[in-house]
């Protein structure tokens, strides 16, 4: 069989887009590079920052949810008062609205500076009275910058466990106290909401066959003494409190969690839920 022979010269070219897409690739690579170097994320940092200046904008909602941050802040406080030592400077990480400037006094520090990324939550509160000198700062939980050796205490109440990288952020905190300096810190952790979590699960099993990422995972007691000592903070002691709140339905636990600004903020988190699977879950929890 004979084939014809091309008479004009063939060209091999490569089109634009073969340019661009191999340049393309190059960047993703580099740009995947850097994100496995970086932290791994976890939480939308941004919506829990949305979530905190949304609940706070609702002022007297806000302020009828303050019970559970309360009790807290004022446990914490308890522990800063069994060490026998006057502060001068006392940093709070992730304040809020103020729940610990309420549980303490002039005859423990000099001073307070409350630090959040949410200026809302930080300002709901800006006109009340307090028996401690009182600073606020727009400040990041995750990057909390203070110079070397200048604090006499770090504290933190309910705040960490939306925070991703958890063990840089207890070493920004260690580089900042002053040698035999205090960290006492607060989160939810272990079994916290086990009935909320194990209601959605069935829940979501029932009705669509899988799990989706409706709560928080909450760090392990277990691991909390490693991720101190990882930090270089020693001498460290970790309490485990319980802390039971009857709620008449899911749905009124629910919305007291919206109201405090702690929504689900999870990286992969469904932007939804079904009426069907709510419903479901609320019948679970019952």
């Amino acid at each position: 069989m004979n084939y014809p022979l091309l008479s004009k010269p063939v060209r091999l070219c490569f089109r634009p887009w073969l340019a661009r897409a191999y340049t393309s690739r190059k960047e993703s690579a580099r740009e995947y590079l850097e994100k496995a170097a970086a932290p791994f994320e976890v939480f939308d940092r941004n919506a829990k920052r949305m979530q905190r200046n949304r609940a706070a904008s609702r002022a007297s909602d806000s302020r009828e949810v303050d019970y559970l941050k309360d009790e807290v802040a004022a446990r914490l406080s308890d522990r800063l008062l069994d060490i026998k030592r006057r502060y001068h400077t006392v940093v709070e990480i992730g304040a809020g609205c103020g729940h610990l400037a309420k549980a303490v006094d002039d005859d423990m520090m000099d001073r307070l500076i409350m630090c959040d990324m949410a200026n809302t939550a930080l300002e709901r509160d800006s006109a009340a009275d307090y028996a401690v000198a009182v600073e606020r700062r727009i400040v990041d939980e995750e990057a909390p910058v203070f110079e070397p050796e200048s604090l006499d205490a770090v504290v933190s109440s309910l705040s960490m466990h939306w925070v991703n990288d958890l063990p840089g952020m207890l070493i920004q905190i260690r580089k900042a106290l002053v040698p035999d300096g205090v960290f006492i810190g607060a989160m939810f952790g272990g079994d916290s909401l086990f009935e909320l979590r194990t209601s959605l699960q069935l829940a979501d099993i029932e009705r669509d066959g899988g799990i989706a990422a409706r709560v928080s995972p909450l760090t392990d007691t277990r691991d909390v003494g490693s991720l101190l000592n990882r930090a270089g903070l020693t001498l460290s002691t970790i309490d485990v409190d319980s802390i039971l709140v009857n709620y008449p339905s899911m749905l009124h636990l629910v919305s007291d969690i919206n109201a405090m600004g702690e929504g689900n903020a999870v990286v992969q988190r469904l932007p939804f839920i079904k009426r069907d699977t709510l419903l479901a879950a609320s019948a679970i929890y019952k």
